[in-house]
């Protein structure tokens, strides 16, 4: 195994009954880099944290980390992760305080020892430290299961959806505390449903029906993004959308907060088309502009395009 490479997964392969939630895949995640899996509810993403973390065991496949196979070498592999899993998860009756000695002490290690690693996220807890973690607010839980996750020094942090059900401003804190952990040497893998937050990530893996479709820098997805595409909005988005998926040469019509993102079938289309289109149709106030892709707009063409297949 390359000493460059911190996880490779390779053919993994997860079923529930008939259900494939983890379906031949395949990456590499790089020493030091932030990795992210993205991807809606459903995609597999839990299934393959917990395989990475050995709390599940594959049908088939291999998954090493930092040189550990996840099934023969768990006990190795648990000493030099941090898992944070998708479900507030430490014990609500403890306090701040009490949860962080705690996982420390399971680990053989103090939090003076480690301290350093979790500062500026605990520096924000000690106002709490003797409050129950269960009354605290959403991102604060997210902020402690964090420092309980990293109080051992791991080597690679598996974080399943940290900022699911997170204020605006706890969602960009904790980007802020992910970015200064890779760059104290940290391997992390996190998953998020959260289009936008990929753009923060080193590389990403665009995942759907357990698998991935994708895997590429945010800005090479974005690049790879070729086809005109308009946000387009009229007095009456509810008729517009039906009115843009009934357009003869319409691929994809989503709405996008105000906006109805619109791309065509063929290569290029004159705006004067849809304008005209839609002013048969008696749309009042019809604004339409040609706009850049987001990786939202590249997830659904993706689908598309394996949908096709």
């Amino acid at each position: 195994m390359n000493n460059q490479i911190a996880i490779s997964v390779a053919d993994l392969v997860k079923k529930y009954g008939i259900v494939k939630a983890v379906d031949n895949i395949s990456f590499e995640v790089l020493k030091s880099e932030l990795f992210g899996i993205i991807g809606p509810d459903g995609a597999g993403k839990t299934s393959l944290f917990r395989i990475i973390a050995t709390l599940l065991k594959q049908d088939s496949g291999k998954a090493i980390i930092e040189g550990f196979d996840n099934v023969k070498d768990y006990r190795e592999i648990r000493n030099i992760i941090g898992y944070m899993p998708g479900r507030f998860s430490l014990y609500q009756d403890l306090t701040v305080e009490e949860n962080l000695k705690f996982f420390a002490t399971i680990f053989n290690s103090d939090i003076k020892e480690n301290y350093y690693l979790i500062k500026d996220i605990y520096d924000q807890l000690k106002p709490f430290a003797d409050r129950p973690a269960g009354k605290l607010s959403g991102g604060m839980k997210q902020k402690l299961a964090l420092s309980c996750a990293m109080i051992h020094k791991p080597v690679v942090l598996i974080l399943d959806e940290p900022t699911t059900g997170v204020d605006a401003v706890s969602r960009k804190e904790f980007w802020e505390m992910l970015r200064k952990l890779k760059s104290a040497g940290i391997t992390i893998i996190v998953s998020t449903p959260y289009m936008d937050e990929a753009s923060l990530c080193d590389r990403v893996s665009l995942m759907q029906d357990g698998k991935i479709m994708s895997i590429d820098s945010p800005e090479n997805i974005l690049n790879s993004f070729i086809k005109d595409i308009y946000a387009i909005r009229s007095a009456d988005m509810f008729r517009l959308n039906n009115d843009l998926q009934n357009y003869p040469s319409a691929l994809s019509v989503n709405t996008f907060g105000q906006y109805i993102h619109y791309c065509d079938k063929k290569d290029m289309i004159e705006e004067f088309e849809l304008v005209k289109y839609l002013s048969q149709l008696n749309h009042k106030d019809v604004e339409i502009k040609k706009i850049n892709a987001t990786i939202e707009d590249c997830f659904i063409d993706l689908m598309i395009k394996n949908a096709a297949r």
